[in-house]
């Protein structure tokens, strides 16, 4: 599979809003991942989750992963984020390895399932990741306040996940893996267990903290939702059923910012058509 690269030219039309240096500073890909494979030993035999997968994604970028259970989605998000290590090929953050990125603390990661402290509360949850790193407690504390403010529970900093919903609370972990300011945010199903309608108001958050002026992070966002990730989306990398291969690179070109409208335009239902004929060919 070629690489498929975007330019800054394209990048920039599809973030009005973003100055192009913030969507790509360098013509080095943030993420470079080249003939990638990964075998597992499972009861004595070779399983391959992943054949020959080759990506280039831009700084800045939103990329979503998609295609039927088992082909190596979040796999492959494993891999970039140096939670596994694959079998053949290489991956490069930043120009650096995987390990290397993880130590220099170039990733925040958002799962399914909120994984929040009960017993802490949720400014202290936002905080959790700036103490491990030594951080002073005022420091922590104003960057966590500022983190709450972005996601619009600001309010909220004297409460416990408990007394939250379910969106609130993967806004608070939203909040907790931009904290400490990631590269990349890897993004594995995170609104896969919300109903429609608080799902779609989730994603119209996400992309306006993505699109904000305090963030400028690359995302790698897992999902089973063809409109989900078209919404959200720079580009839908389709993958086949295992072993799991890119079968098509989907450029979104919607304009941003998004909004009702754009689920509701004709261009908005070709793509997920585009999409969906994709998974259908995998």
């Amino acid at each position: 599979m070629a690489l498929h690269d975007c330019s800054l030219a394209t990048l920039h039309t599809l973030h009005p809003n973003r100055k192009p240096s913030t969507i790509m500073m360098t013509t080095a890909p943030m993420i470079a991942i080249d003939h990638v494979s990964k075998i597992y030993n499972s009861n004595g035999s070779a399983v391959t989750a992943l054949h020959d997968v080759s990506l280039d994604i831009a700084p800045g970028e939103f990329i979503s992963l998609i295609g039927p259970s088992g082909c190596g989605k979040s796999t492959l998000m494993r891999l970039i984020g140096d939670l596994d290590q694959p079998s053949n090929g290489t991956i490069m953050v930043r120009n650096k390895t995987p390990e290397r990125a993880r130590l220099d603390r170039d990733y925040g990661i958002v799962f399914q399932a909120p994984v929040l402290y009960d017993w802490r509360s949720v400014q202290k949850n936002v905080e959790l990741p700036l103490e491990v790193m030594g951080r002073a407690p005022a420091d922590r504390h104003a960057r966590a306040h500022a983190m709450l403010k972005l996601v619009g529970l600001q309010d909220f900093g004297d409460s416990y996940p408990w007394q939250l919903s379910g969106g609130m609370q993967q806004r608070v972990s939203i909040a907790r893996a931009l904290a400490f300011a990631p590269s990349i945010l890897l993004m594995d199903e995170p609104f896969g267990a919300l109903d429609e309608i608080t799902r779609e108001r989730m994603q119209a958050e996400l992309l306006s903290i993505w699109g904000g002026a305090e963030t400028d992070t690359t995302v790698i966002f897992v999902t089973h939702s063809i409109p989900e990730a078209v919404f959200l989306s720079d580009r839908v990398v389709v993958m086949s059923p295992r072993p799991g291969r890119i079968e098509n690179v989907v450029t979104i070109n919607l304009p941003r910012p998004r909004d009702i409208v754009t689920r509701e335009s004709p261009r908005f239902f070709e793509l997920v058509t585009e999409v969906r004929e994709s998974l259908r060919e995998s």
